[in-house]
């Protein structure tokens, strides 16, 4: 399966990144093969025991479809295979009529982005910090023509290849690696970081890499944890936030944009900043360990347990100056 899927990456990245292609494939081989994770066996005897694809399948809808409702599949097995794969984050997702309610609702990010997207249409799409690829899935839905997910996380992309299993042309690969680790190819007219920046010592670094893997003119769509203030607020946390060790830099939306203009970007504009609720992100049958509701003060739910600001995500659409 995985040496078959390799191949596959073989031949679809050269045409889009070139020589960027080898390294990409290299690091992917070296984590899937040569020093896998240690229940990559599991996850994949999980994905094999899946019912056997190709099946119809519908990636334009909030939750993604993979088979029919009423195919005749062996549910018990079919339930067994994805809850080898838990836990579940980005998604929701359906199998054959078995629903997986994810952790996140990301469908529910997906709406507040997509009005303000320039049409996915035949784009070259670059998705950092995909996770399962609910979202690359999406942007195939919206008519993508090529996009390439990163995550270094081996179960997401057990988890893609579940989906793929039944959308086996849809022109959507991942590759487990980092964004510092993607060569610079300006290759890409939209590139998404979701749910990534705040996790970077170096945040300015991070906004370079994702001017690096765009065309000029292209078109990043940055959403990240942000507080409110004006220009100057930036709140780094001196110990855990959330519950999370690594997070490290919670600009204001204003004070982002400023940081996106210095990094070579233009026309900077916020599209939508949330506070995210405890029914958009919490715990299911589908990912069973803690989650959001955990992670606030149960005395005052605007509040981290940690005492900071209640997580308030914002979405930012800029261009690459040409």
């Amino acid at each position: 399966m995985l040496e078959t899927y390799l191949d596959e990456l073989a031949t679809a990245l050269p045409p889009v990144l070139g020589n960027g292609a080898d390294p990409v494939l290299a690091l992917s081989r070296q984590r899937l093969i040569d020093k896998p994770h240690g229940d990559l066996p599991r996850w994949r005897d999980a994905v094999a025991a899946l019912p056997p694809g190709p099946a119809p399948h519908d990636l334009d809808r909030d939750t993604v479809t993979l088979g029919a409702p009423g195919a005749a599949v062996d549910r018990d097995a079919l339930v067994t295979a994805l809850q080898g794969l838990i836990p579940w984050r980005k998604g929701p997702f359906e199998f054959f009529g078995q629903t997986v309610d994810t952790e996140w609702r990301s469908d529910w990010k997906w709406q507040r982005v997509a009005p303000h997207l320039s049409d996915l249409r035949g784009r070259r799409v670059l998705d950092v910090g995909c996770g399962s690829g609910y979202h690359g899935w999406r942007m195939v839905g919206a008519g993508a023509d090529f996009v390439l997910g990163i995550d270094p996380t081996i179960l997401f992309l057990m988890q893609y290849l579940a989906v793929r299993r039944y959308a086996p042309r849809a022109p959507f690969w991942f590759a487990p690696l980092r964004m510092e680790e993607l060569p610079a190819s300006a290759a890409f007219d939209t590139v998404f970081s979701m749910g990534v920046l705040y996790h970077r010592r170096s945040p300015l670094d991070h906004l370079l890499e994702l001017a690096g893997a765009l065309r000029p003119g292209g078109e990043l769509v940055l959403e990240t944890l942000v507080v409110e203030g004006g220009e100057h607020t930036v709140l780094m946390p001196e110990g855990r936030y959330a519950a999370m060790r690594n997070v490290f830099f919670l600009p204001s939306s204003a004070h982002l944009a400023i940081w996106l203009r210095r990094s070579g970007f233009e026309e900077v504009r916020c599209v939508d900043e949330t506070v995210t609720t405890t029914d958009e992100q919490r715990a299911t049958d589908w990912m069973r360990f803690q989650s959001l509701p955990d992670f606030l003060d149960p005395d005052h739910p605007s509040r981290t347990r940690e005492g900071h600001p209640a997580p308030r995500r914002a979405t930012l659409v800029a261009r690459k100056r040409r």
